[in-house]
């Protein structure tokens, strides 16, 4: 049985530092500590536990079993220790120099961090925000281990852990350019169904949300163009007769600087709403509740 006050629990950050950067030297440099203390540190973890812990693969330290179920719970607990002191402390963002860590699809951060960052660049000058790629499966576990603030996604299913609050919603829009040869200010499900059309997706496969409406009808649409981003979608829109489902709440704000026509949905569907989530460790963080106002205050901002 290994007794927790026999250990310096500085041990586990070095760790935490070296799996997340994946090399001593790098983790060294985030922690702003020597080479050789940072070696020394892992050498005494390795001991305690008795695994190597990291295992060398080209020029990166690879995670051994152990340590990939370390991790896990190492990081939840510098997240409760980190956010329990940062409590007992005054966030000003005035002064502060905090980085926040979000993760969200890129179709949100195109839409959410103009905004945001014009939001707190006069008020917040020192605080950076970092918006991350992150996976479906894995938000909840990166959220309870505090490597991202918070996540802005579609509605999903959640531990006890985890709170959210909606962010925004809205109808499906349809987008043609405007001297469209066919599509002049309104679109029956017939012409739509004749056009070819872009679809914008980040996952590699998979139908979009308007596409399994109509596979409920018995229907499909051609498409011709499959891209990352909406903001591709919409310019390459301006420029051809595709047409591009979107919904309302992006439409708007990737179409400002184009003309397309933005014309309802033929089909009465609710396009998915955005929801904000964060980690119960963090509900009463004031840095953490400074950022979900912000984000919140960006969706209002910007219209439902």
């Amino acid at each position: 049985m290994i007794n927790i006050s026999r250990i310096d629990l500085n041990l586990f950050v070095v760790f935490n530092a070296i799996y997340t950067e994946g090399g001593i030297t790098r983790a060294s440099e985030a922690l702003k500590l020597t080479q050789p203390a940072v070696s020394h540190a892992l050498g005494r973890l390795r001991a305690i536990v008795d695994d190597p812990l990291f295992v060398r693969k080209g020029h990166l330290m690879a995670p051994t079993p152990i340590a990939h179920e370390l991790i896990g719970p190492v990081r939840r607990a510098i997240s409760e220790i980190e956010g329990s002191l940062s409590q007992l402390s005054a966030f000003d963002p005035t002064t502060s120099q905090r980085e926040f860590r979000i993760g969200m699809r890129p179709i949100v951060e195109s839409a959410a961090i103009p905004e945001l960052m014009l939001r707190i660049s006069n008020t917040a000058p020192g605080i950076k925000i970092a918006s991350e790629h992150h996976e479906r499966a894995d938000f909840q576990s990166e959220l309870a281990s505090g490597t991202l603030a918070a996540v802005i996604d579609v509605l999903a299913p959640l531990s006890h852990n985890i709170r959210s609050q909606r962010l925004a919603g809205g109808k499906l829009l349809v987008l043609a350019r405007a001297d469209h040869p066919v599509v002049q200010g309104s679109l029956s499900l017939e012409t739509y169904l004749a056009q070819d059309h872009v679809l914008a997706s980040s996952r590699k496969t998979g139908l979009g949300v308007e596409d399994m409406e109509l596979s409920r009808l018995g229907l499909q649409r051609r498409i011709k163009l499959r891209c990352q981003h909406y903001s591709t979608a919409c310019k390459v829109v301006s420029t051809s007769d595709l047409l591009l489902t979107m919904p309302e709440h992006y439409a708007h704000l990737t179409n400002e600087p184009l003309a397309n026509q933005l014309i309802p949905f033929p089909v009465d569907v609710v396009a998915q709403d955005i929801f904000l989530y964060w980690h119960t460790s963090t509900e009463n963080d004031r840095a953490n509740q400074w950022l979900r106002e912000n984000i919140a205050a960006t969706f209002q901002s910007n219209g439902d």
